[in-house]
């Protein structure tokens, strides 16, 4: 099996979202024969790579010419959309900025959601080209969210579901450390409470595949 593991955290290896993701990439290596894994660290693209050339030939998609002006981005886009392609597994390390996903992450769905390539328009609406995968979401935030009790609104779960549905991709498990500004000890059981419910998930699958072969 193929891993496509990416990090979107301007602090790099230092992020929490990038050390959960990567725990969960380990652990997939132990649960799956894992022959390769491609590594993107988004840190190293601290500004939009979207273009005036990609855009121009997003508006133009249905009568796209050789004649066209070349686009950096549009390479670009064609390249990081193979990889979703290859993949068999994908891990995903997001934080939560302000609500949502952060700008490199916003980037990288601008590049790989194009119109007739990742997706096509139909009478039914948008329909994805790309083949379903488990995609599993690892999220650092400061606050908490996603309960009765947390006040921090979550922009970020639910938009990550409707856009990767938009290419195909269904198959979401989120992990998320809540609680990474709220001190030390805030920090290490909102790392612990995400492993869990990751491995309670590996557990599940374990259980289920038993049962189809019993």
């Amino acid at each position: 099996m193929k891993l496509l593991h990416l990090t979107f955290s301007p602090r790099g290896e230092q992020s929490e979202s990038t050390q959960l993701s990567q725990a969960i990439v380990d652990r997939l290596c132990c649960e799956h024969t894992v022959s390769q894994i491609a590594r993107r660290d988004w840190a190293q693209h601290a500004t939009s790579s979207i273009d005036g050339a990609y855009a121009h030939a997003l508006a133009n998609a249905a009568r796209r010419t050789d004649d066209m002006p070349s686009s950096e981005s549009l390479a670009a886009s064609e390249m990081l959309i193979r990889e979703l392609e290859n993949a068999d597994l994908v891990v995903i390390g997001t934080p939560m900025h302000n609500f949502t996903v952060p700008a490199s992450l916003k980037t990288w769905i601008d590049l790989i959601v194009r119109v007739n390539r990742s997706f096509n328009i139909t009478p039914e609406g948008k329909v994805g080209t790309l083949k379903d995968k488990p995609v599993y979401i690892a999220i650092a935030s400061g606050g908490f969210f996603g309960s009765e009790r947390s006040r921090q609104p979550d922009f970020l779960t639910p938009y990550l579901k409707a856009i990767l549905a938009t290419v195909g991709l269904h198959d979401l498990r989120f992990f998320s450390a809540q609680g990474m500004a709220l001190g030390s000890e805030a920090v290490q059981a909102g790392k612990a409470k995400a492993m869990e419910d990751f491995t309670k998930l590996c557990s599940s699958q374990a259980s289920n595949k038993l049962s189809l072969h019993a």
